[in-house]
């Protein structure tokens, strides 16, 4: 194993000068910055609206673009493809951007998400006294990825890695909210609908409804749709580009938390607009 992580200083150094690592480039700080100048002007203007338009572009308009040598673009481009960092459409020979981007992107997005959602969590159990969530969508089902507890001994379970099923959970609804009927009916067709709780809908169409109201005000309720005696409000976030990526919520018993379902609900369309302009970088409440 030892033969295997040693070489990593040398892995870097192959990227930065575009597989070669010779003495004429990459040995020197000068010539190695330019290398990893290069590598990542290359991998920018992958990015482009013009590389996603024509979805990719050719060595000769990269080369264009930047005002590179076509020789040194096809030298980066190629130990960038080795790196899976790049790709090439075998018939249009034109370079995209490869499945380990999207990978790197994915990490990095999941682990900001969790990062900057933590004190909103937080925010949110300090106003209400109960416990909050964060949950994506996983298929017809929601996952809890990270919760905040209060001090109560009677709170809503906080399992993170709990998965519950969509259509009876405020955080479901929430998650579902840019949904269309025909749209649920395919993500709902091999979906028994159980009845779990008083209140749990029975089919798509009472679902369709649920989601319509949640839409309406802009926060979903659930009550007593998961089980007895469990209430909730949720709130989609959206990126910069208006994609609903996660969503907030606070679960409690009813009996304590009942009376305060549409006060959560506003409260928790703020929590959701600030992590949402953190995670798209825009000033927003939680970033001033």
């Amino acid at each position: 194993m030892l033969d295997r992580v040693l070489p990593s200083a040398t892995v870097v150094g192959d990227i930065a000068t575009g597989g070669d690592g010779d003495a004429r480039e990459g040995r020197g700080t000068p010539d190695r910055e330019t290398s990893t100048r290069r590598s990542l002007e290359v991998l920018l203007s992958l990015g482009s609206d013009a590389a996603i338009a024509r979805g990719g572009l050719g060595v000769t308009r990269i080369a264009e673009m930047l005002g590179r040598e076509k020789s040194q673009v096809s030298r980066t481009l190629k130990t960038l493809a080795d790196f899976g960092l790049v790709d090439r459409d075998p018939d249009t020979l034109a370079y995209r951007l490869g499945w380990r981007i999207y990978a790197l992107a994915s990490l990095a997005g999941e682990r900001r998400l969790l990062d900057d959602a933590r004190p909103v969590l937080r925010r949110l159990v300090d106003d209400f006294e109960e416990r909050a969530f964060l949950s994506v969508l996983q298929g017809a089902d929601t996952l809890t990825i990270l919760s905040e507890s209060s001090d109560y001994a009677v709170q809503a379970i906080g399992w993170v890695g709990r998965v519950s099923p969509a259509y009876c959970t405020s955080v479901g609804q929430a998650l579902l909210l840019d949904h269309d009927r025909p749209a649920l009916e395919r993500l709902f067709r091999d979906t028994e609908f159980r009845r779990l709780g008083p209140n749990t809908v029975r089919n798509v169409k009472e679902l369709a409804r649920r989601i319509d109201a949640a839409r309406e005000r802009g926060y979903a309720i659930a009550d007593e749709e998961l089980e007895l005696g469990l209430v909730s409000a949720a709130v989609p976030v959206r990126d910069g580009a208006g994609r609903i990526v996660a969503a907030v919520n606070v679960s409690a018993p009813k009996f304590r938390f009942g009376e305060r379902l549409h006060e959560a609900g506003t409260a928790l369309m703020t929590a959701a607009q600030d992590l949402g302009a953190t995670l798209s970088g825009s000033q927003g409440r939680a970033a001033s």
